[in-house]
């Protein structure tokens, strides 16, 4: 029985591996390609439907660049204050990573303000503008 175990485990673990995210593309792939023929079916050209998803897809942040330069610059810094504290206290080291994760939160915390305020910058001018258009 043992003999079984030791043969069985290794599969079990590469088919795992490497199996179960192979048949989750071979399914997305599959039913993308069902989606679009169906569509094509319906009377639908390729290029009306290639606008079709290309209308469904999110739009880009403008300020990601912004986002993960805060969050790494608050993480690195989460790690360096939590070496230092940690040469000079001796501490546990998960009260380390949770510096970091508090660190990374303040980060993410300041990006939302960031953009808050300047969104509600955009609006006023933007306001402001269609008021001076329909007041002339």
């Amino acid at each position: 029985m043992n003999d079984v175990a030791e043969v069985f485990v290794p599969m079990v673990a590469i088919l795992g591996t490497f199996g179960i995210p192979g048949v989750i593309i071979l399914w997305y792939l599959y039913s993308r390609h069902r989606e679009r023929m169906r569509l094509i079916e319906k009377g639908l050209t390729p290029e009306e439907v290639k606008s079709y998803f290309a209308e469904a897809k999110k739009p880009k942040n403008p300020y990601a660049a912004l986002k993960w330069g805060i969050l790494f610059l608050f993480v690195g810094l989460g790690i360096f204050v939590s070496q230092i504290l940690y040469n000079m206290y001796d501490f546990d080291e998960g009260l380390g990573f949770g510096i970091v994760l508090i660190f990374g939160g303040a980060g993410l915390l300041l990006y939302y303000a960031i953009i808050t305020s300047k969104t509600k910058k955009e609006e006023k001018s933007a306001a402001a503008i269609s008021s001076k258009t329909f007041s002339n």
